[in-house]
């Protein structure tokens, strides 16, 4: 008897948490709304903006030559031109290819 006691609001407990799960929030932004944009901007951008962080402190500490850098930053800017137009893959595959090309992970 005492078993049944407490298994009984264990699995109530259980079931209003798997009501939660199977429940919509439909306060959030709809799929393709300029929030949800700026949210995939915001992630591109600040993958960016790390990079070009990383790039300058190397080039302070002397690790980078001028040229490299500028070349680097000119590639960034590309990225974030396609970072800022919504072309959030795009901008990912040349910040990758940035790195991949100059040695960094």
């Amino acid at each position: 008897m005492s078993r049944i006691l407490i298994v009984a609001p264990v699995l109530i407990l259980l079931s209003g948490s798997l009501v939660a799960c199977n429940s919509t929030n439909s306060s959030g932004p709809a799929s393709g709304s300029p929030a949800q944009s700026q949210q995939k901007d915001a992630s591109c951008a600040s993958s960016i903006e790390e990079f070009k962080a990383i790039m300058a402190n190397d080039r302070a500490m002397g690790h980078v030559a001028e040229r490299v850098y500028v070349r680097v930053m000119t590639e960034l800017d590309s990225a974030g031109a396609a970072c800022a137009a919504g072309r959030d893959a795009e901008a990912r595959r040349i910040l990758a290819a940035t790195k991949a090309r100059h040695g960094y992970q």
